[in-house]
């Protein structure tokens, strides 16, 4: 099977890195560059953005480099002299990055993440930090509008099967947990970065029995620690009423349903119904929680109907950003040895200079950031804090 690994990670880039780095190299050009990481406009549909992908990124800086059989494959593409090839053998990241914490808000043209390094190694490492960055920062949005939907309630990332790639699943879950998810379903991702992970059942395990109700038996006794039975399979008023029964029966051996899902049908009245079912057998601590491609529009206004609903599952809408697939970010040269760069391209202009974002609050409520010069001296909070000196983290992860 065929992964990114730390080994080949450096050749995560697109070719014309690579030869702009190549004749870099030729002219000696080598001198300190920033490059700024940033977001020309928000999306539609999004006021704010959530930073995220930090640690990813700079876990890639810390270990960028070019083994033997990164070097082998260049060399076979033919237009790469062995001089910089050799160079590129011994490159390492050596560089700086300033960043604005995972979790903030940022908004349009405000770097998220600002690069200072020897040109050819900042030049190389853009399209990875692109990738890392955007789509994390797209999940995590998401994540939070989600999360600002739900009232309080909470949500669980369910998107893993409907990612965009092993890789993509992963990372969005991380994005999810970032923007606001309680847990995801992706066992893999609990693992790496330590996310709770939860899960309920699925309508294959209530088909592969003889009937639900044992389904339900089965499975409580099988998995007795926080159960919550899926209860739609066939009809779900019938399926609460079968949940109830077993749960009652299971009681005085100490197992309890924490929950119920319902993945399919008219979730609002749905879940009222099956609300007074529970309440009626006793059955009022148990929780409701509803899924099927929901986004958080569709949460919005069953909160707004003041649906008794205590926790969702979002999965497609969350992990695809279905609304809003590809955010726009861009990684542009600010600055150089020679002073302040600015691109004036039609609609794609930037804005030159290393900088600082300064968030201004008023009554302890966000009320504008200022783009400014990194030696500026302005209103607000800093957001741009330096994460990484001479190639390596100024903190632990």
């Amino acid at each position: 099977m065929t992964w990114v690994t730390d080994d080949n990670a450096a050749l995560l880039t697109d070719l014309y890195e690579l030869t702009m780095a190549a004749s870099y190299h030729a002219q000696d050009m080598n001198e300190p560059a920033t490059f700024d990481l940033f977001v020309r406009a928000l999306p539609e549909h999004r006021n704010f953005l959530i930073a995220c992908g930090l640690e990813g990124a700079l876990d890639y800086l810390e270990r960028f480099n070019f083994d033997d059989e990164a070097i082998g494959y260049l060399s076979s593409l033919g237009p790469f002299s062995d001089s910089f090839l050799s160079r590129l053998g011994e490159l390492t990241f050596s560089g700086e990055v300033r960043a604005i914490a995972e979790g903030e808000a940022v908004f349009a043209e405000e770097p998220i993440l600002s690069v200072t390094a020897p040109l050819i190694e900042a030049q190389i490492v853009e399209s990875f930090l692109l990738n890392c960055i955007t789509f994390q920062t797209m999940i995590a949005s998401k994540a939070a509008r989600v999360a600002i939907s739900s009232k309080g309630r909470s949500f669980v990332d369910f998107s893993l099967r409907r990612d965009h790639g092993a890789d993509a699943g992963v990372k969005a879950a991380r994005a999810a947990f970032v923007g606001g998810a309680a847990a995801t379903s992706n066992v893999l991702a609990g693992a790496f970065y330590g996310i709770p992970v939860n899960g309920t059942m699925a309508h294959s395990y209530v088909m592969a029995h003889e009937d639900e109700e044992h389904a339900f038996r089965t499975f409580m006794k099988d998995c007795p620690q926080g159960t919550v039975l899926i209860i739609d399979t066939f009809d779900v008023e019938e399926g609460a009423r079968r949940a109830a029964r077993v749960a009652h029966e299971l009681a005085p051996q100490g197992i309890e349903l924490r929950g119920v899902r319902i993945d399919s049908g008219d979730l609002a009245n749905l879940t009222r119904s099956v609300r007074k079912i529970l309440d009626e057998a006793d059955l009022e601590q148990t929780k409701i929680i509803l899924s099927g491609d929901l986004d958080e529009y569709q949460i919005e206004r069953l909160i707004a109907d003041e649906v008794p609903v205590d926790s969702f599952g979002v999965g497609t809408q969350l992990g695809t950003s279905g609304d809003q697939p590809a955010l726009g970010g861009v990684y542009k040269l600010v600055a150089d040895a020679r002073g302040p760069k600015m691109k004036l391209s039609t609609g794609k202009g930037t804005l030159p200079g290393r900088k600082q974002v300064f968030r201004v609050s008023r009554n302890g409520t966000l009320d504008h950031d200022v783009i400014g010069l990194e030696d500026e001296v302005a209103d607000g909070r800093p957001l741009l804090d330096c994460v990484m000196k001479g190639g390596r983290r100024t903190s632990p992860p």
